[in-house]
């Protein structure tokens, strides 16, 4: 935003400067001495190509270019009473810079906000008025108004613009923070989390010492979980069906790679002797990454009707591609489970199905749905748009 008002400023000033020259080449025969005209001309010219060049760098912001800037729009304004006649000024013509005067104000704006603008604006007013009394504040039109509503607005706008570009910023950081924290999760969830949830199990099968390492295992586990959720802030609930918003098509997972691949190399190989997978004839493509998530998403789910659906639940996985959308569900005629079980299973830190496949398939920027019910098994219904 601050980039853009400097340069705002300085076809401003470009602008204002032709204007200023066409004044004094149309008037300076009437001057009381013409040459004085055309030498203000050069030096407004001269200090516009300075100016526009100082501040194009950052480093040439200083707060001594700034009132030398002031200075020299000053000392043109006070030039109007000996370059131009008395009969001239009386009549209200013009000060010899015309509203070039007012490029250092908008300097003064964007360096340092309305309060400096307006600063700007009162010095160079003050040179106005010393050069011509006669026109005060009475005329609402007059250049002294002008000066002081560029200053005052002009930092006012410019101050809106870098708070809001500040804002944007950190909702920019949070956000990614918040998907890396999610990528992290879901890794944990499919890796760490199920290999100590195997030692706790195990361990208190066998007994013994076994049991204790079980025990300790078991600690380890509900640590990880709740510091897994108590490091997620913002991230939005699923619904009593598991239902969670989209990012997004243009959403993306740090993880996730890009290039084409077709779908049904991905998700056959969740094939097994209590999983069947249907997918279309011809090649479902997508974007490498967008494959991966469907297929971890759905690897996930069988993976939860391994472990939950009961001994003997068979699985069904389809692959629909709907042109504009590819959709991958995942049924299974088990147990099945009570709604508002997911919230009770994510509240309590058992992130299986809000990271690992809600949460995996919302950062890909697609949708997830989990319906479910006692004895009448469970269908997860994952849908991710083509780019």
């Amino acid at each position: 935003m601050t980039e853009r008002m400097w340069r705002v400023t300085a076809l401003f000033r470009v602008v204002t400067m032709v204007y200023a020259a066409v004044l004094i080449l149309r008037d300076y025969p009437r001057y009381a001495h013409p040459a004085g005209g055309l030498v203000a001309l050069g030096i407004i010219i001269a200090w516009t190509a300075v100016a526009s060049v100082v501040y194009s760098r950052p480093g040439g912001r200083t707060r001594w270019m700034i009132a030398a800037d002031v200075a020299v729009a000053v000392a043109l304004v006070l030039s109007t009473r000996w370059i131009d006649s008395p009969a001239r000024i009386s009549a209200g013509m013009p000060t010899i810079p015309a509203f070039w005067a007012a490029s250092p104000v908008l300097a003064c704006a964007v360096a340092g906000g309305p309060w400096a603008g307006i600063a700007g604006a009162l010095v160079i007013s003050a040179a106005d008025l010393a050069d011509r009394p006669q026109l005060s504040l009475e005329n609402p039109f007059s250049n002294i108004v002008l000066l002081l509503i560029a200053g005052g607005i002009g930092g006012y706008i410019v101050r809106l613009g870098v708070q809001a570009e500040q804002a944007v910023a950190r909702v920019a950081r949070t956000e990614a923070a918040i998907a890396e924290r999610d990528r992290l999760a879901r890794s944990i969830h499919d890796s760490v989390l199920q290999v100590l949830a195997l030692v706790s199990s195990r361990g208190r099968a066998l007994g013994g010492a076994a049991a204790e390492l079980g025990e300790l295992a078991a600690e380890q586990e509900t640590a990880l979980r709740r510091l897994m959720t108590s490091s997620a802030p913002g991230l939005p609930a699923a619904d009593g069906n598991g239902t969670t918003p989209s990012a997004g098509p243009g959403a993306a997972d740090p993880g996730i790679r890009t290039g084409p691949a077709d779908l049904r190399e991905v998700i056959e190989q969740l094939a097994g002797a209590r999983v069947t997978v249907s997918c279309p004839a011809t090649a479902v493509q997508l974007p490498a990454g967008a494959a991966e998530a469907l297929g971890e998403a759905a690897a996930a789910a069988l993976d939860n009707v391994r472990r939950h659906a009961g001994n003997g639940a068979q699985a069904w996985v389809l692959v629909e591609d709907e042109g504009q959308v590819v959709r991958v569900s995942v049924r299974d005629d088990g147990a099945g489970f009570a709604n508002g079980r997911l919230a009770q299973a994510a509240a309590a830190g058992r992130l299986g199905v809000s990271q690992s496949i809600i949460g995996r398939i919302r950062a890909a920027g697609g949708t997830a749905r989990v319906t479910s019910a006692p004895g009448e098994g469970t269908e997860v219904d994952l849908a991710l748009p083509r780019p």
